[in-house]
C-alpha cells in the first residue's frame, strides 16, 4: 500500500491554482485524486498523487515555487488534534518530539529528526517515496510548514539560523525570501532547519491541558495499530544510518530493539530482503540528487553510504544500467 498523507496537506491549493489560471479541479483529478476528499481534513490520500498534482501544477504554471506558495496559509491548527498537544509541551523541543512521535498520522513519507550539535538544533527533513522523480515542490511546502509551525510555537521574535535545501536554487528568489527571510541556503548537505538550543529552549503558553489529554489518548490509539509494524520502520531508519557508511542490518536492529533475525523475519513477511529495501532506498535518494542538485558525486556516494566513488559508479551501473553521466544526459533530454 503507498503511503498516505492528510488532505489538509493541500489546504489552499484549489484556490492558489485558480489563481494562477489553473482547472484545479481536473488538475485533483488527473493526478489520482477525487476533490470530494479535500473537504475533511482528516481524509488519507496518497502521497505519491499529491507530489504529482504539484509537480505538474508547478509545470503548467511555469513556475519553480508552487509549493512555497502554500505555506503563507498554514497555521498550527492544520495539524489536526496534534496541534492540541503541541501547545501543552513545555518548550518548543519537547513539542517537535511530540510532532515528530506522531508524524506517520499526518504523512507517512517523511521522515523527520533532530540533531543537536553544540549550541545548534539541526532539523532534518527527507521524503519516504516508492517511485522516482523530483520532490522539490513537496519538499518546499514540508520545510516552510515546519517553519511555520517553529514560528508559532516560539513567538514572531524567532528566526532560523539556516532554511536549507539540498536541491538548486530557483531563477527566482523572491518567493523564498519573503516566507524565509534571508536565512535560506541551497545545495545544502540536508533538507531542514538550523535553529540555537536556547530558542528551542523558550517555554509555550499553555492552551488547554483537557482537551489535549484527550487529543493525546486519541493519537496513541491511532499509532497502536495494526500498521506500525517492525518492517515500516526500517525503511527510515536506513534513510537516517546512511551517510557515513553508518547502516547496515544490525544497526538498524539496535535502533528498533531488536535482533537481525527479526529484521530478516518481518521484511520477509512482505516479500522483501534488507538488502533489496537498502538498495531501493539508494536508487531513489540518488537519482533525487542528481535530478535536483548539483552536488559532486563523491558527496553523494557519502550521502548513500558508499566507501567512494568508485563504489557508488559501480553499484549505479549495475542497478540503472548505465553510468551516472549517462542517466543524467537521458534525463535532461526527457
Amino acid at each position: 500500500m503507498s503511503a498516505r498523507i492528510r488532505s489538509a496537506s493541500l489546504a489552499g491549493y484549489v484556490e492558489l491554482a485558480s489563481s494562477l489560471g489553473l482547472p484545479a479541479q481536473r488538475m485533483l483529478r488527473e493526478s489520482g485524486i477525487d476533490p470530494k476528499t479535500l473537504a475533511n481534513p482528516e481524509a488519507l490520500i496518497d502521497v505519491l498523487a499529491v507530489r504529482r498534482l504539484l509537480d505538474a501544477s508547478a509545470a503548467a504554471a511555469g513556475i519553480e515555487d508552487f509549493g512555497l506558495r502554500l505555506v503563507p496559509s498554514r497555521r498550527l491548527s492544520n495539524l489536526g488534534p496534534i496541534s492540541l498537544v503541541l501547545r501543552e509541551e513545555p518548550t518548543g523541543r519537547q513539542a517537535l518530539e511530540t510532532l515528530f512521535r506522531y508524524m506517520r498520522l499526518l504523512n507517512e513519507s517523511l521522515l523527520t529528526r533532530i540533531e543537536d550539535s553544540g549550541d545548534l538544533v539541526i532539523i532534518r527533513e527527507e521524503f519516504l517515496l516508492s517511485a522516482p522523480g523530483t520532490v522539490r515542490q513537496s519538499m518546499e511546502l514540508a520545510v516552510g510548514v515546519l517553519f511555520r509551525i517553529l514560528s508559532e510555537l516560539l513567538g514572531p521574535g524567532w528566526e532560523p539560523r539556516q532554511v536549507c535545501f539540498m536541491h538548486r536554487p530557483p531563477r527566482d528568489l523572491a518567493s523564498h525570501l519573503r516566507v524565509f527571510g534571508r536565512f535560506v541556503s541551497f545545495n545544502a548537505d540536508f533538507n531542514g532547519i538550523v535553529c540555537t538550543r536556547r530558542d528551542l529552549e523558550r517555554p509555550i503558553e499553555a492552551a488547554d491541558p483537557a482537551m489535549a489529554r484527550i487529543a493525546r489518548q486519541y493519537l496513541d490509539s491511532l499509532m497502536l495499530s495494526p500498521e506500525a509494524n517492525i518492517a515500516s520502520r526500517v525503511r527510515p531508519l536506513i534513510v537516517a544510518l546512511l551517510p557515513g557508511a553508518r547502516c547496515t542490518v544490525e544497526r538498524v536492529a539496535e535502533h528498533l530493539g531488536v535482533d537481525r533475525r527479526t529484521i530478516h523475519r518481518h521484511l520477509a513477511r512482505r516479500g522483501e530482503t534488507f538488502s533489496v529495501v537498502l538498495s531501493a532506498v539508494r536508487a531513489e535518494l540518488a537519482t533525487r540528487h542528481i535530478r535536483d542538485g548539483n552536488r559532486p558525486l563523491g558527496e553523494i556516494a557519502d550521502l548513500l553510504g558508499f566507501s567512494g566513488l568508485s563504489a557508488f559508479s559501480r553499484w549505479f551501473r549495475t542497478v540503472f544500467g548505465t553510468s551516472v553521466r549517462e542517466w543524467r544526459n537521458r534525463d535532461r533530454v526527457a
